[in-house]
């Protein structure tokens, strides 16, 4: 498969230096473009454009560390901040309007209600991709289960 143009969300975890790596190592082989984007969730609340300061500060330092990884591996990363009301489509219209050819998800391993769990925007991401999408599972410990420990 030669994939030109990947995009890799990031959500400040683990997941993301370990997604940015594999981004890069399969990038390099077909000279593809790399995009990793940081997508703050506004609040209906509030205009989709509104300037949170805080948050994009916190979106540029994160993107600034998916850099240096970037670096590290010895490949070029485009990042950008985008607001958006859901992520989910966030990521799909970015797909789509970049003519993406892969997008490339790190997922930390999450619990709820006792079981593991996707969350929402991975299956949205699954359901709706216009191109092939690879789930990259980060290296994790399961956490004990709090009857087991003593």
């Amino acid at each position: 498969m030669k994939f030109s143009r990947i995009l890799v969300p990031v959500t400040a975890t683990q997941a993301d230096e370990e997604a940015i790596r594999l981004a890069c190592r399969l990038a390099r082989r077909d000279k593809s473009e790399i995009r990793a984007i940081y997508i703050i969730t506004m609040k209906r609340v509030l205009p989709l454009d509104a300037e949170i300061e805080p948050e994009i500060q916190k979106a540029e330092d994160i993107l600034n560390r998916i850099e240096r990884v970037a670096r590290e591996e010895n490949y070029r990363v485009d990042t950008d901040v985008l607001q958006a009301r859901e992520v989910g489509p966030a990521i799909i219209n970015e797909a789509t309007e970049r003519e993406i050819d892969l997008i490339l998800l790190g997922v930390a391993y999450k619990m709820r209600f006792g079981e593991f769990s996707l969350g929402e925007v991975v299956p949205y991401v699954l359901k709706n991709s216009p191109c092939r999408v690879i789930l990259y599972q980060s290296s994790y410990t399961i956490p004990p289960m709090p009857y087991l420990t003593e």
